[in-house]
């Protein structure tokens, strides 16, 4: 089963420290921070428009797999990402403490 209900493109806006996609005329955003080696998720923002259709599980996802690529490890102090990395099992190999 997937997360994706609506196929989105996810960007990284790193000058912004968010990944970002634009729905609608809506901004969608999973802000973070990179701290000594590992990225800290922060906090999941889906405009109320928007929500239900898949869009954060995305932002998560894109996020995560950008950490496994860059190497880095994952602090979630986003109840939505950490709620996702315990529904997605393949991701807790990168979770990791701050």
């Amino acid at each position: 089963m997937s997360d994706e209900k609506i196929p989105v493109q996810v960007v990284n806006n790193p000058a912004a420290k968010r990944f970002e996609t634009h729905v609608d005329g809506h901004l969608a955003i999973l802000q973070y921070a990179v701290k000594r080696g590992k990225i800290v998720f922060l906090h999941t923002e889906v405009p109320d428009e928007l929500e239900g259709q898949g869009i954060g599980g995305q932002l998560a996802k894109a996020g995560l797999e950008y950490a496994r690529a860059e190497g880095l490890g994952v602090v979630s102090e986003c109840p939505f990402v950490s709620s996702y990395i315990q529904r997605h099992p393949q991701y807790q190999e990168l979770v990791t403490a701050l």
